[in-house]
């Protein structure tokens, strides 16, 4: 890997974290991310489970985590399965951990060959009350997929009828919604990255580039500042296009009068930013532009003085729609006579801004978290607000990353140039 990952205290604090929560008596197994075939012999380049890399801090496949907290063998209580190697392995894949450089980085002194993970579990599973697995629950998820953990649980199952299997996703959503120090420290590299990457986009950008192009820059600047890559595809929208809230396809051309909307961030130690620009392409913004881009602006200014411990997000919704919808009457998109007639099922301010103002942050871009629970401390959110006006052609969102803190919150991406006169004056040089 390129990144310096986190020390292993963060690990060994995750995992007691996670042991004090389990139920008496019970074990608790997790599995690296499967290895996908992309087409032939190619496979689709690894990215560890997140829950896995937040209780172990390894990033390889064929790795299995066993947690048995309250076990009569000492040797059974804590241990990791990694992959076993070969000089011939090492020449084709080249590093791979060793049992001593993996209990280095995750903190367990028991670690194992995963060959032996089958006997071991037979042996300790008669001295268990249940079993804990990790699948994938979240909410977004548009596609199941049979991964080794549904294999697992099917043998469990047949091998053990009536062995009770419990879930261990709703643990650690309740675990990661709240962010550790040293996690906020990956958070904070992740929008430094991002910042250098749009500081050189601003630099570059001039009508007639490719989005593409452009999307070319922020990967540069990402890979040769340790980033893994990008934390998801990165958005790069020019004119009309950044009406299409999650544009991928980065194929048009940008022409002078347009606004170029990017929504990117970088993936650093497997912690993400998520930062959305809108710029000028040809380095100043028009008077409409401008009126659209300082709406959008204050709203955001508005949304994180809402987003304070205690509030719930559903409510904090609504406030952001409340200054949202005067903003859109004062730029004339929506008349007095709109918002007295709306449809409170779908409000008309809903025409140019619908979507969600915040979502939680960390591993996953849309983190494993509650977003039901009310604001507390050490909760990493986005703040987006944005305004879309396909007939003019005008899509504009902004976005910054911040943690809940006792008295309010903190900005981590605070440095990241926003005002529109500073836009301007770093572009045109």
């Amino acid at each position: 890997m390129r990144y310096i990952p986190p020390e292993a205290s963060l690990f060994i604090r995750n995992r007691q974290k996670f042991a004090q929560k389990m139920r008496p008596g019970h074990i608790a197994v997790f599995f690296s991310s499967d290895l996908a075939v992309q087409n032939a012999d190619s496979l689709h380049a690894f990215s560890q489970n997140s829950n896995t890399w937040y209780l172990t801090g390894i990033d390889q496949e064929d790795v299995v985590l066993l947690l048995f907290p309250d076990a009569p063998r000492k040797a059974w209580r804590e241990v990791l399965f990694i992959r076993k190697t070969n000089k011939m392995l090492l020449r084709m894949e080249g590093f791979k951990y060793t049992a001593d450089e993996a209990a280095k980085a995750s903190g367990i002194k028991e670690v194992r060959i995963e060959d032996q993970f089958n006997d071991l579990l037979r042996s300790a599973l008669p001295f268990a009350e249940g079993l804990y697995l990790d699948v994938n629950e979240h909410e977004g998820q548009k596609r199941h997929s049979y991964a080794r953990v549904h294999a697992f649980a099917d043998r469990i199952r047949q091998e053990y009828p009536g062995y009770p299997l419990c879930r261990a996703a709703p643990v650690l959503r309740s675990l990661r919604t709240f962010k550790e120090p040293e996690e906020l420290s990956q958070i904070r590299i992740a929008g430094s990255i991002t910042e250098k990457a749009f500081r050189r986009v601003l630099e570059f950008v001039r009508p007639g580039v490719w989005e593409f192009e452009v999307e070319a820059e922020i990967l540069h600047e990402f890979i040769r500042n340790r980033a893994t890559g990008p934390a998801f595809p990165s958005i790069v929208a020019a004119g009309g296009n950044a009406c299409t809230l999650h544009y991928v396809q980065n194929k048009a051309q940008c022409q002078a009068n347009d606004l170029l909307l990017l929504d990117f961030g970088a993936e650093y130690a497997h912690y993400g930013a998520d930062v959305s620009r809108t710029i000028p392409v040809n380095g100043r913004f028009t008077a409409r532009q401008k009126a659209i881009y300082n709406g959008v602006h204050r709203v955001l200014l508005g949304a994180k003085d809402r987003l304070v411990p205690g509030i719930l997000l559903e409510d904090y919704q609504k406030e952001v729609a409340e200054l949202m919808e005067q903003e859109l009457l004062e730029l004339g998109l929506l008349s007095s006579k709109e918002v007295r007639e709306q449809d409170p099922r779908w409000p008309a301010y809903k025409k140019y801004f619908m979507h969600g103002t915040s979502h939680h942050l960390g591993l996953d871009t849309h983190d494993l978290c509650d977003r039901f629970a009310p604001l507390a401390p050490g909760m990493v959110l986005t703040v987006e607000p944005g305004i879309y006006v396909e007939a003019e052609g005008i899509g504009i969102r902004l976005e910054n990353d911040v943690v809940i803190t006792e008295n309010g919150l903190e900005d981590l991406t605070q440095s990241i140039p926003l005002l529109a006169d500073e836009v301007e004056d770093l572009m045109m040089g």
